[in-house]
């Protein structure tokens, strides 16, 4: 069992998120920080050399990011292939557009896409129906907090049957953090005018999610290993 563990540990290990290094932050606290905010991602496990098993889910990673939170319904392939401890890999999507070679004002440029990913490697590792409802707790909270000033929703607010029938049906995991692999990838390998141009218009026409976002993140992209301050 050792072995098998450790080989399919290596095989996610080997493949990892793809990353050129001028995208390629410096520090994995900005990563961990996004997988932390965003909270949500797709689950990937792979077992006995059959076709990755996918869940998209919900998750809460622990302020010393090491460990995250999760549930699975009962039902789901993952839950039932995950009796004790599994290799696994959470892959957090963040903000993307599709970049316009027109927007750069340069020539000779191709059409691309700028995007934020994290991927999240370790073990997922099945925990005792009892740590359900302190988890349950923890991660509606994570979410209601920042939701103020409406006033938090608590499973206290549900009727006990109602919870304990929900209970029932999901199962508790703990993903235990061996290593993050993050693309930022924001146009830093363009001039500084080009980046800013393509920002301005990612900013007013981009075609993804949280362009807007994105384009904060392409005017000031964060140090990395090929870029100095």
């Amino acid at each position: 069992m050792v072995g098998v563990l450790a080989g399919r540990r290596r095989i996610i290990r080997e493949a990892a998120l793809h990353t050129n290094p001028a995208f390629r932050p410096n520090s994995t606290d900005e990563s961990f920080a996004l997988a932390r905010e965003i909270g949500f991602g797709m689950l990937a496990v792979s077992a006995d050399g059959a076709a990755p098993l996918l869940s998209h889910v919900p998750f809460l990673i622990g302020n010393d990011s090491k460990t995250a939170q999760l549930h699975l319904t009962r039902s789901n392939p993952i839950a039932r292939a995950c009796d004790t401890v599994m290799p696994a890999r959470i892959a957090v999507q963040g903000p993307h557009s599709y970049i316009s070679p027109d927007w750069y004002g340069l020539e000779d440029q191709v059409p691309t896409w700028n995007y934020l990913a994290i991927h999240l490697t370790g073990t997922l590792v099945a925990l005792p129906d009892e740590t359900l409802p302190d988890m349950l707790a923890q991660l509606s909270h994570h979410f209601e907090e920042r939701l103020a000033p409406k006033p938090e929703w608590g499973i206290d607010k549900m009727p006990e049957e109602v919870f304990t029938r929900m209970l029932r049906q999901i199962r508790s995991f703990q993903f235990r953090i061996d290593s993050v692999d993050a693309t930022w990838k924001l146009s830093q390998n363009k001039p500084e005018g080009a980046r800013q141009s393509a920002a301005d218009h990612v900013a007013a026409y981009g075609i993804g999610q949280e362009t807007r976002i994105l384009a904060a993140l392409m005017r000031k992209p964060p140090q990395g290993p090929d870029r100095q301050a």
